[in-house]
């Protein structure tokens, strides 16, 4: 019994050891991302801390780790630094007959290896892509290794540098992905490449690395927790050069798509009579890709209409050195802008970045390095082979891109299908092929013209170029409305995810963006959100209201447009809430009333309605605010929509406590005065010339000016009426203004004017000492600011926003104080004198709370006009162009404000004081 327990235990022990030789093995040398690095040593030939053995942390780029010398792509001397890095490291025992090799994710740019003094392989080059050598021969199983690796930042292929460092971002040196060893058995799988339709249809093709005819490859879909799916699938018995080709079909899938990502895995094992030999997982989704040409791109025969941004791997702390973490960061912030797409400009990303997309759902267009040069052609076929092969299982990949903006090899269009089963279509972005038109930063004619009179299945691979506050948002509206009702429109990408601000080492790190070459994001360096993000997110949004005002006679019925392109709206979740402001300059003070609202039942495309069971008494709120979640529970947008009136708020505020009210006149003065409260005009203009409360002066003068267009003062009348007291500036007969001072402290303003012709604003204006300014209580949409061609994005609220000098991409203290916000109620403004009170009685009303200051390297594109004074209150404001476009060649939004002399009227009131 004794023997027979020993033979069992011996067999128990062979069997663990050959099941574990039937799996790859991962060692790494270096750190797995920028969180987690290893310290090897470094020598680094030129610049920073240059000339002397130190250590460095991998993986890296050199300079975040003060190393070398700085460079963005447009610089016309270019850094050519070395660093020579030096690591020990031991493998296994259990390794000796193993299959060793030494993988390097991303090495910028030519890479020298050598193992124990001995060249691991030919130099690498090409920074932003995948390589390998077989070291089995090099390794020493009983001692320590030493690796060697030689960085030479520049290339000494000059169509590399062309195509990777001449360009529009920053450019490092260094081993900036991880390092590590990969064990493989004798015989193993090397790679695999699938084709997994949407119908189940599974086509796999096994490539082996030293196989036999007494290997067979056998493989079986799984989900992800490992439940087998369908049944065993099996290769043909004699393999084409280690290419083994395995078919199956699996019933009732669950297809990917960015809205249900639904993915699986492969298990793969080679058998050799009876035996595991190798065995291994690929993940994967089914999904169909079909390009129909005049048509559209489809996927599992929807077509497609991208909601998508272009997107560098950066990070201000660390360059091109990404993780995980940040990657799963990037995407939930995509879809939280309800994006559905990203390109991956101008290079491979790390593959954690497409599973990210994979697993949360994005589209993908991947991209081979070229930015406006290509690679000569043996360099291309080389890269194009590391990319396609790395990438081609991921289900979010639905396009290649050969390079970008010119910097296509067109030699090398038809080596994507060698290595992509599913010969997914090539573009080349900013040029028409293969029946796509994919030009860059169109005008809004252009975009008209290629939908309207165009073959070509249009989308532009970067549009509305984001530079400081300008593009993104601004302008997609009107976009978006033409591309959404054009057949051969498959959407856009926006130009770029976020600001490329970089922590210069050798200048106390200091966020620098090189001028205005690189603050063209969506967000700031660190993720900041700019008011864009917001702007994105609602016109975006799969969830449409028809309604932007509640109609007179509203039952709790909206008007609702699904524009998923795979999801019903019963999917979705939506809640409502009611918020009354009893005191709306304390924003604590309010009543709110909430409740569920039913999903209507309304496919992809369809238009029909959502209603809400309200409460009775609904119309004694102020504002109705509209949540919708989509099945994962992600927010897609919360809408606002106004109940009451500003007359109606404006009730709230103003006191009816009356106090005694004189006047005395002056030659060139008249001074009202009731209470605690002064009011001087000049007789002379019509202005006010001072306020004063309790003899405390405030600055708040040279008003009320009419803006935007001529308007001639004629003279100034005033009259008492009942318990007041009134003051009217007589200008022609086009415009007048009527002060009226109650005796309950509060100044009322009334105008009108009549504008006739295109104007950039129009209203009126005051001014104010922006340095005695601390910050303000906002009842109006916000946070952020708006312009006339970006509108959505805000909603109705009370909001406090403390002072600040943001310079939108310059500095990221969002949101920005200073510019126009829509949809004016009320506004109390906090000063180093005491608070103004500004109220208003008009609906449509922008407020111009201050003049934003202009960025350092900034255009006029983008530095839109803004009225003179800078407390104004507009019913037309400025819209904002982008970095190559002025407004209005962006779309009908983009135009100057046109009047065609119809009386405009407003009516505000102002309290100086406590």
């Amino acid at each position: 019994m004794k023997i027979y327990r020993t033979l069992f235990t011996l067999c128990l022990l062979l069997f663990m050891v050959n099941a574990r030789a039937q799996t790859t093995e991962i060692r790494y040398l270096s750190g797995t991302d920028k969180d987690h690095t290893v310290t090897w040593d470094f020598f680094c030939t030129k610049g920073m801390n240059s000339g002397k053995w130190a250590t460095i942390e991998v993986p890296s780029t050199w300079e975040q780790q003060g190393y070398g010398a700085y460079n963005y792509g447009h610089d016309k001397n270019h850094n050519d630094e070395q660093g020579f890095y030096k690591h020990t490291f031991t493998v296994p025992e259990e390794w000796a007959n193993k299959r060793i090799y030494i993988v390097f994710e991303g090495s910028m740019t030519d890479t020298e290896v050598k193992i124990n003094g001995q060249l691991a392989g030919p130099v690498h080059q090409g920074a932003f892509y995948r390589f390998k050598y077989d070291i089995s021969g090099l390794i020493r199983l009983k001692d320590e290794n030493l690796l060697e690796v030689n960085v030479s930042k520049e290339s000494s292929n000059q169509s590399i540098n062309r195509a990777e460092r001449i360009s529009d971002y920053w450019i490092f040196g260094g081993i900036f992905r991880p390092v590590y060893l990969e064990a493989q058995p004798r015989t193993f799988v090397d790679r695999v490449a699938i084709d997994a339709k949407a119908d189940g249809t599974f086509d796999m093709s096994v490539f082996v690395d030293n196989a036999s005819e007494k290997h067979r490859v056998e493989a079986r879909v799984q989900t992800l927790d490992k439940k087998d799916v369908g049944e065993w699938m099996y290769s043909e018995a004699n393999a084409n050069n280690g290419i083994y080709v395995l078919r199956g079909n699996i019933e009732n899938p669950k297809s990917w798509n960015p809205e249900d990502p639904n993915r699986y895995q492969v298990l793969v094992r080679i058998r050799e009579d009876g035996k595991t030999v190798h065995e291994m997982t690929q993940r994967f989704g089914f999904r169909t890709v079909e390009f129909k040409e005049g048509d559209g791109i489809y996927v599992n025969g929807t077509k497609l209409i991208f909601r998508g941004v272009c997107r560098h791997t950066f990070w201000p702390e660390s360059g091109r050195t990404s993780s995980k973490a940040l990657s799963m960061e990037v995407v939930n912030l995509m879809k939280d802008m309800n994006m559905n797409a990203v390109r991956m400009s101008h290079y491979p990303p790390d593959q954690h970045f497409l599973d990210a997309c994979d697993e949360l759902g994005l589209f993908v267009v991947d991209e081979l390095a070229g930015w406006q040069k290509a690679y000569d052609t043996p360099s291309a076929r080389r890269l194009v082979k590391e990319t396609v092969v790395r990438d081609v299982n991921h289900p979010s990949i639905v396009l290649w891109a050969n390079g970008n903006e010119g910097g296509f090899n067109s030699e090398v269009r038809s080596d994507y299908s060698l290595y992509d089963p599913q010969n997914r279509t090539v573009i080349e972005p900013w040029s028409k092929l293969n029946g796509t038109d994919t030009k860059h930063y169109p005008k809004y004619k252009y975009v008209e013209n290629a939908l309207n009179n165009g073959n070509l299945i249009y989308f532009p691979t970067e549009f509305l170029h984001g530079l400081f506050d300008g593009g993104h948002g601004a302008g997609l509206d009107d976009y978006w409305n033409l591309m959404v009702s054009k057949p051969l429109s498959a959407g856009g990408f926006l130009w770029v995810f976020a600001d490329e601000g970089l922590e210069r080492r050798d200048k106390n790190n200091l966020i620098d963006t090189q001028g205005n070459l690189a603050p063209d994001g969506i967000l700031g360096p660190y993720h900041e959100k700019e008011g864009s993000f917001y702007t994105i997110k609602e016109i975006w949004a799969p969830v449409q209201f028809g309604e932007t005002t509640l109609p007179a006679d509203f039952d709790g019925t909206l008007n609702v447009t699904n524009r998923f392109l795979y999801s019903n709206l019963n999917t979705c979740r939506f809640t409502y809430k009611l918020v009354k402001m009893n005191q709306p300059f304390v924003p604590s003070d309010k009543d709110e009333r909430d409740g569920q609202i039913n999903a209507p039942d309304l496919p992809p495309g369809n238009k029909g309605s959502l209603k809400m069971d309200l409460p009775p008494d609904w119309k004694h709120f102020d504002v109705l605010y509209i949540t919708a979640f989509d099945k994962f529970d992600r927010q897609i947008n919360t809408w606002s929509w106004n109940i009451s009136a500003p007359e109606q708020m404006a009730a709230k505020l103003i006191s009816e406590k009356g106090d005694t009210l004189s006047v005395n006149e002056t030659d060139d003065l008249l001074v009202l005065q009731t209470g605690k409260t002064t009011v001087t005009f000049n007789k002379a203009n019509g202005l006010i010339a001072e306020v004063k409360n309790d003899s405390k002066t405030i600055a708040f003068a040279n008003g009320p000016l009419f803006v935007g267009f001529e308007a001639s003062f004629n003279t100034i009348k005033h009259y008492p009426v009942n318990d007041a007291y009134v003051v009217e500036s007589v200008y022609d007969s086009a415009h007048r203004l009527k002060w009226t001072l109650g005796n309950n402290g509060w100044l009322q303003l009334d105008y009108e004017y009549r504008p006739s012709g295109s104007f950039d604003f129009s209203g009126i204006t005051f001014s104010y000492p922006e340095d005695k300014v601390t910050g303000v209580t906002l009842v109006a949409n916000g946070p952020y600011r708006v312009w006339k061609n970006r509108l959505k994005g805000t909603r109705f609220g009370i909001y406090e926003k403390t002072y600040n000098n943001t310079v939108t991409g310059e500095s990221w203290e969002y949101p920005e104080f200073k510019g126009y916000y829509s949809n004016f109620y009320a506004m109390q403004l906090h000063t180093k004198e005491l608070p103004i009170t500004i109220v208003s009685g008009t609906k449509g009303l922008f407020l111009h709370l201050f003049t934003p200051q202009a960025a350092v390297h900034s255009s006029q594109n983008v530095n839109p006009p803004f009225p003179a004074g800078n407390i104004s209150f507009l019913n037309g404001i400025s819209p904002i162009g982008t970095k190559f476009s002025r407004a209005d060649e962006e779309g009908p939004q983009g135009q100057k404000n046109k009047y065609e002399g119809m009386p405009l009227t407003g009516r505000l009131y102002f309290k100086f004081g406590e």
